[in-house]
């Protein structure tokens, strides 16, 4: 059964509880029924309670380049399942295009009629051969993973983070993974306690749970991607795998237990909104620049808005993605566009949090032995 996250009165995060009691809560009114901006139901109480003690809740992360899985774990219950797809393309895309750009710009201002010494050249103004440096396509990685683990830890008790460490060949001082690595857990480590586990560990305790992980296309947007990983990794704090030493014999066994069982699966993404440009590609005619970019509309609404739109008879739900000048395009979860409205028939429901959000129903993690139900085709709703 889904548990709902609860918070105190303080905002300080408590054990789940049913979806029934958190109904009775909200009907009797000693709680209050919220939506962070992951799109997670929680209730927060109005009443103080006796007993706020809480048991270990911990959160799996599976780190990627393209995509991460994070997991939401106690000792009875899967609370979460989280799949992001991450910005490394995008951000790698646009700093090869600003490179260009400012390529450019500086190639044009160069008076070639000049020799070389009388030239317009500009001087270095910082040192950019730093040792360690984080590329920004990896720093945007680990924040938009960062910021997620953030929102699940103000809903939830979490005790301990249990990340899967990435080890790289060569030099580590200078490799960007690793440099993403020790800069992610340094931020995780001031939010709760930290564990690493290697990736071999990671697999045996999937196989011993009887969990599937599907290999064969790793860009499916379903729980035995990425988000399988990081529920096994959040359960290694329950299950672990100790040798045993007697008189007469020694050995090792896989000692504890942990209950895999149902829960809310998440699919988050950042919104691909160009950011603003006063100078573009090639210099218009006249000095007179086009608008682009930004997330400023021409009708109270911002890009990555979540709307309502309607067309006729039909009613659609989505982001804003751009506009004219009468009109607001609206775009679904993978940002293609639903069509383009009459801003007098689009309604705002929820301001911009920077993250698209795409809620599947209640499901599960397939086992070994329940591969033959496995569908890779889940009905989704959208927050």
């Amino acid at each position: 059964m889904q548990r709902v996250p609860v918070i105190s009165k303080d905002n300080l995060p408590l054990m789940p509880t049913k979806p029934s009691r958190a109904r009775r809560w909200i009907t009797e009114g000693k709680a209050l029924g919220k939506f962070n901006k992951l799109g997670m139901f929680y209730v927060q109480l109005l009443v103080y309670l006796i007993d706020t003690k809480t048991q270990d809740i911990v959160i799996g992360l599976d780190p990627g380049k393209m995509f991460s899985g994070i997991g939401v774990q106690s000792r009875k219950y899967t609370l979460q399942m989280l799949h992001l797809v991450l910005p490394f393309k995008s951000i790698k895309k646009r700093m090869e295009q600003r490179a260009m750009m400012r390529r450019g710009r500086r190639g044009r201002r160069i008076k070639r009629n000049l020799s070389f010494t009388k030239r317009n050249h500009r001087k270095a103004r910082f040192d950019n051969r730093r040792g360690s440096k984080l590329p920004p396509s990896i720093r945007a990685n680990k924040y938009l993973e960062y910021r997620v683990i953030s929102l699940l830890c103000d809903i939830y008790p979490v005790k301990t983070i249990v990340v899967e460490e990435v080890k790289a060949t060569g030099n580590k001082s200078f490799s960007p993974v690793m440099v993403g690595q020790r800069y992610q857990i340094d931020r995780l480590s001031k939010i709760a306690k930290v564990t690493l586990k290697k990736g071999w560990e990671t697999s045996n305790l999937r196989k011993h749970l009887g969990l599937h992980k599907e290999k064969s296309d790793k860009s499916l947007q379903i729980p035995e991607t990425h988000a399988v990983d990081a529920i096994t990794l959040a359960s290694s704090e329950f299950v672990k795998y100790k040798s045993c030493v007697g008189t007469k014999s020694h050995g090792a066994s896989w000692i504890g237990k942990v209950n895999i069982t149902e829960s809310q699966f998440t699919i988050l993404r950042r919104p691909p909104i160009s950011r603003r440009q006063l100078h573009l590609m090639v210099p218009s005619i006249g000095g007179i620049r086009r608008k682009y970019g930004g997330t400023v509309t021409k009708h109270e609404l911002r890009k990555g808005d979540y709307v309502k739109a309607t067309q006729g008879n039909k009613t659609y739900f989505g982001w804003v993605s751009g506009d004219t000048e009468k009109q607001v395009s609206v775009s679904d979860q993978d940002w293609k566009r639903l069509g383009q409205f009459s801003k007098n028939k689009v309604s705002l429901i929820k301001r911009s949090t920077g993250l698209i959000t795409t809620v599947v129903k209640t499901t599960r993690v397939a086992t070994l032995s329940g591969l033959k139900t496995l569908s890779f085709q889940h009905p989704v709703r959208s927050l």
